[in-house]
């Protein structure tokens, strides 16, 4: 007999708009993934893909494939895709390099913009990575920049005529927290200051608005919520208003105005194209290209309220279930975004004991276990059977063995 949890699992399950969409995916048999925040499982249609592109493209066009098979747009037309996903107009969003290179080109190309400033603004729940650029970015223009880092709570009382840039994560890679994008961004522009927004746990998860919000500049990542696989391509955002007055730091040839012409000096092309540096990545940008088609359909809205609803079951159910464990996330759904974290002190070992068992999420130092819900392809049901394993873990101490305490080199 169905427990009363799992009756409405099944009600929500059987009037989900979204269920078709995990036909999309391979899932493997035995996995309850609860990490798509880290790493997004593999749309069914990209291995066929990426072996037309490989065989027959490369194969069988060779070097006519960038004219005869359009690589050269692949970033543009990857861009175009991603836009609508975090809101943004056509022509606004390119798909290049990694996250941490945009990072760097679009903190610099704002920081030129306002070069009677010096202050960027950033919070301690920021990606590392971020925070990683900004101080290489700092050490190596020897301008007297200075990298002040705050309390997430904290970020809209610093922001003052100081500031040149406020660089934020909208949501907090460990805890979920999800900063008001419009809010923040109103108060830059308030006192004269730019944004940087990094979309890496929003894009693809829930409704990211930047032309809405007003936001300047934003980078963000392939391989998570986007599906794009391990090591995708990331992608960046630049401001329509913005684009011609923005000085691209890295000066490749894909940036170029006229990249054949063979030019010996650099003139930046017009709009988002003058932050592109080099040759695109056509395998695994066509891999990014063809996952990107699962969101074709897809209402943000609707996304973002199954997420809401497959989160805050896992959240009451493990609350309810494991109180050895304490809530890390906030515990507002409208104030996170698709992910619940617990913090336990034997958290590394307790993510391994569940992987074991086929329940996969990760770990994040010093002691928080991180699920991810991608309502693409998970289920309520699938929450309710990761919840009985976790639990199950916890009561009997199925962590506590060697093997699970041993730390790899990846969380």
């Amino acid at each position: 007999m169905l427990t009363t949890q799992g009756a409405d699992a099944r009600r929500l399950d059987e009037t989900d708009p979204l269920a078709a969409k995990r036909d999309l995916f391979s899932i493997p048999d035995g996995v309850l993934y609860l990490d798509g925040n880290s790493l997004g499982v593999l749309p069914a249609a990209v291995p066929a893909h990426v072996q037309t592109v490989v065989t027959q493209q490369w194969g069988t066009s060779l070097i006519r494939a960038w004219n005869d098979h359009d690589w050269i747009d692949l970033p543009q037309r990857v861009g175009d895709k991603i836009a609508p996903i975090v809101g943004a107009a056509p022509g606004t969003v390119t798909a290049c390099d990694n996250t941490s290179v945009n990072v760097f080109k679009v903190l610099a190309a704002a920081l030129a913009l306002r070069p009677d400033r010096k202050v960027i603004l950033s919070d301690n729940g920021n990606f590392p990575t971020d925070l990683y650029m900004a101080q290489g970015l700092r050490d190596l223009l020897g301008r007297g920049h200075e990298l002040k880092i705050v309390d997430p709570e904290a970020v809209e009382a610093a922001i003052d005529d100081s500031v040149a840039v406020v660089m934020l994560t909208e949501v907090d890679y460990k805890t979920g927290r999800l900063h008001d994008m419009a809010a923040l961004t109103k108060r830059a522009h308030d006192v004269g200051a730019l944004t940087v927004w990094d979309l890496a746990h929003s894009a693809g998860a829930l409704p990211v608005k930047l032309d809405a919000a007003g936001a300047d500049f934003a980078v963000g990542c392939g391989y998570k919520y986007l599906n794009g696989g391990p090591g995708a391509p990331a992608f960046l955002y630049v401001a329509a208003r913005l684009q011609d007055k923005v000085t691209p730091p890295l000066t490749g040839w894909m940036g170029h105005e006229a990249p054949f012409a063979f030019d010996l000096d650099f003139r930046a092309d017009t709009g988002i194209g003058r932050m592109r540096v080099g040759t695109p990545p056509v395998i695994s940008l066509s891999a990014l290209d063809k996952a990107l088609d699962a969101f074709a359909d897809v209402d943000m809205e609707v996304l973002r309220a199954k997420s809401i609803s497959l989160s805050e079951l896992f959240r009451a159910e493990i609350e309810r279930r494991c109180p050895e464990l304490e809530l890390a996330s906030p515990r507002d759904p409208e104030a996170r975004g698709s992910q619940v974290s617990f913090r336990f002190e034997h958290g590394y070992a307790l993510m391994q004991a569940l992987i074991a068992r086929g329940v996969i999420g990760d770990f994040r130092a010093p002691d928080v276990v991180r699920f991810g819900f991608t309502p693409l392809y998970l289920s309520h049901a699938d929450v309710l059977a990761a919840c009985d394993i976790l639990e199950d873990i916890v009561r009997t101490r199925g962590w506590d063995k060697p093997e699970f305490h041993k730390r790899a080199k990846v969380t």
